[in-house]
This record gives structure tokens, sequence and C-alpha cells, in this order.
């Protein structure tokens, strides 16, 4: 079953959803939301597997609300707009649906869904018990945005209120502080080693000492950071070092 959350301001389009999705069985509407912050505060209590979200809303864009949160399901965007569509493509979305939705565009797109869901729940259940299903974070830097999965990212540093993420070839920032991320972060995946980094634990690639007592790591592509002296003894303790 895929629990689904249906977001637009328009009752209408929800209602109409609705219709289109009763044709699929192995789909549960776990409820609506009518603006960014109606979701948000639906997602953190219903925790659904997929989002319906449309672009343009008032009070603030579906990307406004996917940045707010600190995880985010799949998502499928539907909008009137297609001058949004590029924008969507880019960000990793399932789908793009404009408006009118047809009916076989859905059907294909909460396949896609269904199957990203399944190769999730795969991956969370073949880990340690302890760690949580595979997360992802939304972030938009300017006009670009990604979706990317929590284990993917190496590396967070601030950077004044934002903070830069390194993740494969990308570094962009988000409007969060270091100390905002560190209060949502698995804390056995990802340790604070200094006041400046936190780092992802899997992403350490080689380890030495440094001459002022503490740690250099090494996390590929030749970035490196540095683990104070202060917390090099706890570092080592949770990396079973």
């Amino acid at each position: 079953m895929m629990r689904v959350l249906l977001v637009d301001d328009e009752r209408l389009a929800r209602a109409e959803l609705r219709r289109l999705l009763a044709a699929h069985p192995q789909v549960e509407i776990v409820g609506e939301a009518a603006n960014a912050a109606d979701a948000v505060q639906q997602i953190a209590a219903l925790s659904p597997d997929l989002l319906l979200l449309d672009v343009q809303m008032p009070g603030g864009s579906g990307f406004d609300m996917l940045q707010a949160l600190d995880s985010t399901p799949e998502v499928i965007f539907t909008t009137a707009f297609d001058r949004y569509a590029l924008q969507a493509f880019e960000v990793n979305a399932l789908d793009y649906l404009q408006k009118p939705i047809q009916a076989t565009r859905l059907a294909a797109a909460l396949e896609r869904a269904a199957f990203r869901l399944r190769l999730a729940r795969g991956v969370a259940a073949a880990t340690v018990p302890a760690l949580p299903a595979p997360q992802k974070l939304f972030i938009k830097d300017g006009e670009r945005c990604w979706f990317v999965d929590y284990g993917d990212i190496r590396l967070f540093e601030p950077e004044g209120n934002y903070t830069r993420v390194y993740f494969g070839e990308h570094r962009p920032l988000m409007l969060r502080s270091l100390a905002q991320l560190e209060q949502k972060l698995a804390p056995e995946r990802f340790f604070r080693v200094s006041r400046q980094h936190i780092v992802n634990l899997d992403a350490v690639q080689h380890i030495a000492p440094n001459q002022a007592g503490g740690l250099e790591l090494e996390l590929g592509d030749g970035l490196r950071v540095e683990v104070s002296r202060r917390r090099a003894a706890l570092f080592r303790s949770q990396a079973a070092l």
C-alpha cells in the first residue's frame, strides 16, 4: 500500500485527484492540505510515502514547502503552469503532471513511485536494524534544486546563516544553520567533528593524526577535514577505531 498526501490549494483539483486515484487500489489517500504550512504539519503527523504536490500555492510554493522539511517523501508535482516543468525535473521529482491530469500519465507516475518505494524499503531492510529507512533532503540553491539521500552527503559546513552541503560533485548552500541540521541528523551516521564540520562516518576513507593532537579525515575528491583534539577520542569511540 502506498500512502499519499494531496497538496493543492484548489478544492476541485483535490477532488479530481481523488477521483483519478480511486482507480488505483494500491493507493491510500491519508490526507489533504490546501497550503504549504498545513502540508508541513500533515507530513510530520502522517508520514506519507508520496506527495502529489501543486507547485504554485498561496503563502508559499511547493518548492518552499519542501525546503521546510527535514526529510522528504517521494514527490510528484502537479501544476497548470508549464514553465515549472524544467525546474521540477531538475529536482529529480518522480514526475511532473500538467493539469488537467491524464489518467495514463498519473498511472505511469504512480508505477514509478511504487518502484522507488520498494527499492528504498529493500535497502532499509538490508541495513543494520538501528538505522532508519533511507531519507532524502530537499536543497534549493538559487534556481537549482536537488533531492539527495542523506547517505550520499559527505559533509556539512557552515557559511554564516547557511550550510554548505557536499554530495557527489555538488556543494550547494541551504538556508539552515549547522546547529539546526545537527539536531535532525542520525547520530549513528553523522558526527560533529568540530565547530565547523559534521561528517558522514560512512564517507571517511582515511584517518591520520595531525600535529595539533587531533585527527585528519579524508572524505574523497581531495576533501579533508580535521577532528579537534577535544573531539578525537569521542570520534574514535563512535567510529569503532
